[in-house]
């Protein structure tokens, strides 16, 4: 079912979930890389330390996208080695509410990141975390096998028990969508707008 969602634009997935759904803009793609979607595997990591994120590399099932929550804006939470590791295990990505390192061999490998950035510096490994558990990254709260979509655009979280749901008012979505011109597209654009103007008292 989750990669079914590999075809939905972010766009779409937040028309439809609202902006709780919605990462905010600082969690960003560290290259051009294609989109992402698959079910989260959950990790939080201690401030200045990245030992759970290390060990989930070796937990998170091939398709995951791992979404670590660390509030840390001061060391890498993962560098070229860990990012080359997870993917030879077959995750789909990493999104990380922190930052990453060696992002020139990351990108070279092919490898999805979204964080909030790059340092060069790497945090400890000798603090325990969390895995499995609900964590609050980029402002969403993301459970264990929800669905992450991710790409240019943002970063979108469906809940995993309206994966079904969303998906069907998705595909009913773009259907509608594929199937309508621009000038329609337009004069119902127009009276809407217009319709608002209106509604506000604007003559102009």
């Amino acid at each position: 079912m989750d990669s079914a969602f590999t075809d939905v634009p972010p766009t779409t997935l937040a028309d439809l979930l609202g902006r709780e759904q919605v990462m905010d803009i600082g969690i960003r793609p560290q290259w051009d890389s294609p989109r992402v979607a698959g079910p989260a595997y959950t990790v939080r990591c201690e401030p200045g330390d990245n030992l759970m994120l290390h060990a989930a590399i070796y937990r998170a099932g091939p398709g995951s996208v791992v979404v670590v929550e660390s509030g840390d804006l001061d060391y890498a939470l993962a560098g070229g080695n860990v990012c080359a590791v997870a993917q030879r295990r077959g995750i789909a990505a990493f999104v990380l509410d922190g930052l990453v390192r060696d992002l020139g061999e990351v990108r070279e490998a092919g490898f999805p990141v979204f964080s909030r950035g790059v340092i060069p510096i790497p945090g400890g490994k000798k603090k325990l975390g969390t895995l499995g558990g609900a964590v609050r990254v980029g402002g969403v709260t993301v459970h264990p096998g929800d669905i992450v979509v991710a790409d240019e655009e943002g970063i979108v979280v469906t809940p995993a028990a309206r994966q079904e749901e969303v998906l069907r008012e998705v595909r009913a979505k773009l259907a509608k969508e594929a199937g309508e011109s621009l000038d329609a597209w337009e004069e119902q654009h127009r009276a809407r707008i217009e319709k608002a103007l209106g509604e506000q008292g604007f003559t102009g």
